[in-house]
């Protein structure tokens, strides 16, 4: 058995077998196959794709490439949560203290930035000191001593998933529903969580474009989660244009932080009050379906959320300094204006677009190997349905110099159209 044979094999179409799965996932997180060859063959699953066998087997292979976590000393009911990745989407770092404050266990490990897509590890390294690199007991102390931990993927949980999450990221590998399916669902089972809910993200900022997509997604995740004996809940999301009024790691921390104080954007609280219900309702702490909502703003209005986001922060060596005042924050040099040209309504503000035009600012990756700039990023002043009168500020551009800023206006201005109906978006487009 070879690299290059399972490359041809799978370039022609044909079913990989569980041995040949399980030899190029341990072959390549060894370091025994070069990541040009691991592009070849994950360039092939892209465009062929993968049979349920193959998927689950792939899924399995990934999470059994490292330690595979037992968190049942700590509870035998801990959720997790985590998106297949949208634009502005910084809903974790608002969902997780909520549900840790209401006495669930919460354990997640979030991956980076993927194409337009932005990551949680990103944000949270984006507050000086926060530490995503735990050890697998740091990870599980936490989770004792203050119910939550979010961490990076470490060196020993689904190393496999973090070679080829990294490289599908630089060869246009990302909207992969078998590679999406399991990497998602590898890191989950690894990260030892019984009860999942996904945020399933529809539409053209997202990697599912359309609600068959998504569905398909999560009918094969559903089908991983019963596999691996895990509760698992597919919520599905629209990705049409940004979520809330931020993009970009620091400027998403800072409005998850005005989130938490009750500072809400009315796409961002409802997408959040949904997750926080089926979070909810799978610890089977709170079986008062109707109770679960008043429980979620409760603990945002009594501060106890934002409490316990200062104390994850804390926990991992944050500042918290920087969460308290978050005017401390680094500040981009150039922040820009992107004016409205026409009287009108908000008919579209295209995530896809903004996703790419952010990448070019600094906010993601275009090479594994880049850095991030966690200062810049786009503030939105009006979305979908709102009313503009021609000069009126649409966005502003957050950036690092002044070619980058006015590159991006450009690119923003393209981003919107401005038309005479007033559209009425819908947040969440069915729960699987």
């Amino acid at each position: 058995m070879n690299i290059i044979d399972i490359i041809e094999k799978k370039k022609n179409n044909w079913d990989l077998s569980k041995e040949e799965i399980e030899y190029f996932v341990k072959k390549y997180t060894d370091g025994e196959i070069t990541d040009y060859q691991a592009a070849a063959l994950i360039m092939a699953i892209c465009i062929n794709g993968m049979t349920q066998d193959e998927i689950l087997n792939l899924t399995i292979a990934m999470a059994n490439s490292g330690d595979v976590l037992d968190l049942t000393d700590i509870s035998d009911n801990i959720v997790d949560k985590h998106s297949t990745g949208g634009v502005g989407d910084k809903i974790t770092l608002i969902v997780m203290p909520i549900i840790a404050s209401l006495g669930i266990p919460v354990a997640k490990m979030s991956g980076r930035g993927l194409g337009i897509t932005g990551g949680t590890a990103d944000k949270l390294e984006s507050i000086p000191g926060y530490n995503i690199n735990l050890s697998i007991d740091e990870f599980k102390q936490n989770i004792k001593d203050i119910g939550i931990s979010l961490m990076g993927q470490t060196l020993n949980l689904a190393p496999a998933d973090k070679k080829i999450y990294a490289l599908r990221d630089t060869i246009g590998c990302t909207n992969s529903i078998p590679l999406i399916a399991s990497s998602i669902m590898s890191k989950k089972i690894a990260s030892g969580a019984n009860a999942i809910v996904l945020d399933v993200t529809c539409g053209n900022g997202a990697f599912m474009k359309n609600k068959d997509e998504a569905k398909r997604l999560s009918k094969m995740m559903s089908l991983i989660g019963k596999w691996a004996n895990r509760q698992t809940v597919c919520v599905l999301t629209n990705m049409d244009e940004p979520l809330g009024h931020s993009v970009g790691n620091t400027l998403e921390v800072i409005e998850a932080i005005d989130a938490l104080k009750g500072n809400m954007a009315d796409d961002v609280k409802d997408v959040v009050l949904n997750l926080c219900i089926q979070m909810m309702n799978l610890s089977k702490k709170y079986p008062n379906v109707l109770e679960t909502k008043g429980k979620i703003l409760e603990v945002i209005e009594n501060g106890k959320a934002f409490e316990k986001f200062k104390e994850l922060v804390a926990k991992q060596g944050g500042d918290v300094s920087y969460i308290e005042d978050p005017t401390k924050f680094e500040k981009a040099p150039i922040i820009t204006p992107v004016i409205s040209e026409k009287d009108g309504f908000v008919e579209e503000l295209n995530a896809e677009k903004v996703g790419k035009a952010g990448v070019e600012l600094g906010i993601g990756r275009i090479h594994k190997e880049d850095s991030i700039d966690y200062r810049v990023g786009l503030m939105f002043e009006k979305k979908i349905g709102d009313e503009v009168k021609k000069g009126d500020v649409l966005a502003y551009i957050h950036a690092s110099s002044p070619e980058k800023a006015t590159e991006c206006v450009g690119k923003i201005n393209d981003a919107y159209k401005i038309g005479n109906k007033k559209i009425v978006k819908k947040n969440i487009i069915e729960i699987i």
